[in-house]
Order: structure tokens, then sequence, then C-alpha cells
């Protein structure tokens, strides 16, 4: 994406898409590296269509999971001959043993906004697996269901974030991590924990919600609720 980086230049961005369904069509019959991918805080979407690593499960050939959670024991957690997730640090991918497991494809899914060094994760990724497809997502900095929270005082955040990517700042990353190429796409919010947890009453009124800043993302693309980024390392 070619940028002049100034405050007025106009940018030309796509219409936001569905995250899971972006992501399974790449995965299909793919083999999968899926990075800090057991997200203990949002294991309450396991079997709604919505957690990604169990529908990335589906559609790969062969699905490796690393990850670094406490809750993941040191033998790592399998959930068949081809589906199972390794304990690792994502910054230390080379001390892993994959077998001889050829990925075809990284994803990162909402992962580097919890990352200190986002940029030496990208870099690894290149030295370990260059010309390969990584498949990054995060949450957008000027998301219109956040503006809108910050009217009254409030912000979704979890509490284990420490970055938060704008379109700009996130083709700054890919520009600095010299990738050969890469797009950067808008996909819309879901508030699938929300609607979940939410009594009767309140869970029409979360979906509605939902649908309303949804057709807002269509006309205003840069307010969209995250970014995935599609990149060739």
């Amino acid at each position: 994406m070619n940028l002049n980086y100034t405050p007025t230049e106009r940018i030309r961005v796509d219409g936001p898409v569905d995250r899971i369904k972006y992501i399974t069509t790449v995965c299909n019959h793919k083999k999968v590296l899926d990075l800090g991918c057991y997200d203990e805080t949002a294991r309450i979407k396991e079997c709604s269509g919505n957690y990604l690593f169990e529908e990335i499960s589906v559609v790969a050939a062969h699905h490796v999971g690393v990850d670094n959670s406490v809750l993941i024991p040191d033998k790592g957690v399998f959930f068949g001959k081809h589906t199972y997730i390794l304990k690792g640090d994502i910054y230390e991918l080379g001390n892993i043993d994959f077998g001889n497991i050829e990925f075809d494809v990284i994803i990162a899914g909402e992962l580097i906004e919890h990352l200190p060094d986002t940029l030496r994760f990208f870099t690894t990724l290149k030295d370990l697996f260059p010309g390969k497809r990584l498949i990054c997502t995060t949450p957008n900095a000027t998301s219109f269901s956040n503006m809108v929270l910050s009217f009254v005082n409030r912000e979704s955040a979890h509490k284990d974030h420490l970055q938060v990517y704008s379109l700009k700042t996130l083709n700054t990353l890919c520009n600095l991590s010299h990738f050969q190429e890469w797009k950067i796409i808008p996909y819309h919010v879901r508030f699938t924990e929300m609607i979940m947890q939410a009594s009767s009453g309140k869970k029409q009124m979360v979906k509605m919600s939902q649908t309303l800043i949804n057709g807002i993302e269509k006309l205003f693309p840069m307010t969209a609720g995250g970014y995935i980024i599609d990149i060739v390392l």
C-alpha cells in the first residue's frame, strides 16, 4: 500500500469482510501454523461458528497451534492426529520441533495487540518462513464501536492488550519488516460473546446494535472493527 502519510490524503480501502470466513477460506486444505491460538479468554465461543481455532480445524489438512498459555500442559493439547496445540514461545519458534511439516499458511489471529514487540515478531516469521503466507488480524484503533463508547467515557479493550493499530501504523510495520507484498482489509465487528452472555431481553438489542454498526462499517470502511493483514513473507 503506497501512502504519503499526510493527514488529509485519501486512502483506498476495500469494504469490510467476515474475519472467520476470510481466514478459513485461506486455510482450506492447507497445512496451517496457528500462533497464539488457544484464546482462553474466549472459549465460550466454542461450537458457535466463531471460535477461530475450531473453524480452521474443520477445513485445514493439518492444523498446528502454538501458545504459551498456562492452561496448556507441557506435552500440548491434542484434538486428533492432524489437529493439536503445542506449548511454546512465538518469539522462539525456531526451537519448536514441528517434525517434517512444511506449513503453507501462518495465522496470527487477534495476537499482535498483545505483543510487546510486533516488529520483532514479524521479522522472526520472515526469517523462518520466507515466501509463505501470513494472515494477521487485529482490532482497529479507529473503529466506530470504540469511538462511540469514548463519548460516554468507555473503551472496549482486553486487559492484556498492549497496542492498538490503525491502517497506517500496520502499513508502517509491513514496510519496516520488508515483506514481499501485503494488503490490509477491514473486517466487521462481532459481538459474539456479548450476545451469548446477554439475557434474553438484551440479546436482541445487542444483535440489532451489531447490525447497525456493520452497516456503518460498510459505508465507512476505516471505522471497521479490525483489520486483516494478508502478507507474503
